[in-house]
């Protein structure tokens, strides 16, 4: 295993920045959960050396742009008790949803088999229950036939655009479900974007991840 952590930052000091962030997020993580998240960061540190999970390699990094980012979409689920995860990758927002909301039943998908490996493997270092990991691609009909309307929320970070990742999601939500869809800051891009779906009357909420300048712009379909 390659040291941890990082050279230049103590594991004290990771465990504050991502206690604080989340505090600022409105959300309070225990002992036992900084722990689990910390874990996750070394885990995803070491694997990364082996395969390519994430360009972000800077320790608080991580903290900011993948743990606090994910953790932004909280406060949309509340009363929500299955989560759908497309196109999750190293684990985004879903695991950071998990490990801050234990009694998720939580369902990560990725179409990238070295992804899912790793996956199956964190959620096993971890010890998390109520969470599978599977090789699949959203618009699959098998897929779809499977898992159709199984889901309070589903949510993506991997998304290109909103036109078509509303029509690919919603199949997999319930009655009275709601999707979420994490995008950058809210630019003349976006703007397009959102133009294209007015039809689905999203809500729009930009935020500001904690420690970072960084923006995140959740688009909204509820009560679908």
């Amino acid at each position: 295993m390659v040291p941890y952590p990082a050279p230049g930052f103590s594991k004290e000091e990771l465990k504050r920045t991502l206690e604080k962030g989340a505090k600022e997020l409105g959300i309070g993580l225990g002992p036992v959960q900084l722990e689990l998240f910390l874990t996750y960061l070394e885990e995803l540190t070491r694997w990364n050396r082996k395969i390519n999970l994430t360009k972000i390699t800077d320790p608080k990094e991580i903290i900011t742009r993948h743990f606090l980012d994910s953790l932004t979409i909280l406060r949309y689920l509340k009363g929500s008790k299955r989560l759908l995860d497309i196109g999750t990758g190293a684990g985004f927002p879903g695991l950071p949803v998990k490990i801050a909301m234990p009694e998720l039943e939580l369902t990560l998908m990725d179409s990238v088999e070295k992804k899912v490996f790793f996956l199956k493997y964190i959620i096993r270092t971890l010890g998390l229950r109520g969470v599978r990991a599977i090789k699949a691609r959203a618009e699959e009909s098998e897929v779809i036939e499977q898992l159709k309307n199984s889901f309070d929320c589903v949510v993506s970070r991997a998304i290109s655009a909103l036109e078509d990742f509303f029509p690919l999601a919603i199949p997999y939500l319930c009655q009275g479900g709601i999707l979420i869809a994490m995008k950058g800051p809210l630019t003349g891009r976006l703007a397009n974007e959102l133009e294209a779906v007015k039809a689905y009357n999203p809500g729009v909420s930009e935020l500001e991840i904690p420690f970072s300048r960084r923006k995140t712009t959740l688009v909204i379909l509820s009560n679908i």
